[in-house]
This record gives C-alpha cells, sequence and structure tokens, in this order.
C-alpha cells in the first residue's frame, strides 16, 4: 500500500501543481499569462489531471473517487482515510511548491489585487453566496464527473482513460463550474486552502473555513456515493 500511497500523494501534488499554478499566471501581477482567463485555467486543470494520471497510472487523486471506489468494492474500506490523507498531504504540499516558484509573483501583487482574489489562487470560492445552493452545485457537478470516470474507466483502456477524464475535466468545469469553480475534490480545495493559511502571504485574507469545509469538503462525497449508487444501478458496476 506503501507505493500507492506515494502515488496518491505525488500525482495529488503534480495536479495542483498545474492548477494553482495556472491561477498564478492569469491572477497575478508581472506573469507572462497575466489576464489569460477561464478558458485558459480550466483547460490547464483538464490537460494537468491527465498528465498526472499518465504518470502516475491508476490513482485517484481525490477522496471523492476513493469513497466510490470503496462503495463499488475496488478498493478496500481501511485504505479510505490512508488514501484521503495522503491526496490532502498532496495537495497542500503542490500549493506550498506553486508559491516558492510565484514568491516574487505574489510579493508584487500585494496592495494590488484584492487579498480574497489572493486566496482564491489556491481554493475555491462561489459567484454568489448560497451555501445550500452552492452544495448543491457541488453534488452534482461532482456526481456528473465521476459518474462520468467511472463510465469511462468501463469501456477505455488506460490511454483512453487519461485523456477522457482531461477531456471531461474540461467540459465539467466548463459547463457547471461557474458558481463554485467546481472543485469536486476535498484535498484540490482543502490542501491549497491550508496552505495559503500557513503561508507567510502579506495582507492575508481570511480562508472562508466555513464554505471550504460545508461545499467543496463535504457536498463531493455525497456525489460521489450517489455516482457509485448510479453505476452499481444502472450500469450493474
Amino acid at each position: 500500500m506503501g507505493h500507492q500511497l506515494l502515488a496518491e500523494f505525488m500525482g495529488t501534488a503534480l495536479m495542483i501543481l498545474f492548477g494553482v499554478g495556472v491561477h498564478c499566471d492569469t491572477v497575478l501581477n508581472k506573469t507572462k499569462y497575466n489576464g489569460s482567463g477561464h478558458l485558459f485555467a480550466i483547460s490547464t486543470w483538464g490537460f494537468g489531471i491527465s498528465v498526472a494520471l499518465f504518470i502516475f497510472g491508476n490513482v485517484c487523486i481525490n477522496p471523492a473517487m476513493v469513497l466510490a471506489q470503496c462503495m463499488l468494492g475496488n478498493i478496500p474500506w481501511i485504505r479510505f482515510i490512508p488514501y484521503t490523507l495522503a491526496e490532502l498531504f498532496g495537495g497542500t504540499v503542490g500549493a506550498i511548491i506553486v508559491w516558492v516558484m510565484y514568491k516574487d509573483h505574489f510579493d508584487a501583487s500585494v496592495g494590488k489585487i484584492d487579498p480574497v482574489t489572493i486566496r482564491n489562487i489556491f481554493s475555491t470560492s462561489p459567484g454568489v453566496r448560497n451555501l445550500p445552493r452552492n452544495f448543491f452545485s457541488e453534488f452534482v457537478a461532482t456526481f456528473v464527473f465521476i459518474t462520468g470516470i467511472l463510465a469511462i474507466a468501463a469501456t477505455k483502456e488506460t490511454a483512453g482513460i487519461d485523456i477522457g477524464v482531461g477531456i471531461l475535466v474540461w467540459a465539467v468545469g466548463m459547463g457547471l463550474g461557474g458558481t463554485t469553480g467546481f472543485a469536486m475534490n476535498l484535498a484540490r480545495d482543502m490542501g491549497p486552502r491550508i496552505a495559503h493559511a500557513i503561508l507567510p502571504i502579506k495582507n492575508k485574507a481570511d480562508n472562508d473555513w466555513q464554505y471550504g469545509l460545508l461545499v467543496p469538503g463535504i457536498a463531493p462525497f455525497f456525489g460521489a456515493a450517489a455516482a457509485a449508487l448510479f453505476m452499481k444501478s444502472f450500469w450493474g458496476m
């Protein structure tokens, strides 16, 4: 199990390296790609996740996916917590690495970019804050995402899965991500949120733990559980 835990850690860290990195590119002052926009960012998330899957193979890099796989009998329940912790730690370390890389750009942005915008480089936040509806949006996005991955995995070879998941991320982000930022993954949001909390970022905004724990923290697990139940009943998985 140690090798798999390391793969989950490194795969999640690499995913965050791409994802938080591209948000640094689009937001921070004096980067080469400042102002490139959400299409640029969402595309990088999709491609980055495909690269992580190419390198590390059969990894979840998402506690919600671990839950779905446990419910389907593909991963023993005893591994749920270790996998989740490895992914959470990977998300935190990946975000710290990005901060080190972009430290000069963070410094160049102090007092020029709103601290909440800086926090949102690391973690997600809603366009309109309505916690019940935000929860529902994240639930639906995760349900579609996990269902899509399980369906792709059931019909494609390994290389097809890697590319298919990247396209799926791109589609979900474009179609369903405008409300909450489509975290769909506790490790993706909470890991970088923890990094933001512990890093010496100047003029730091509040970390908004209420939103982080409720919406990207809990809702993906409900979406993943619903996806697993759907795949069991509809696909006979």
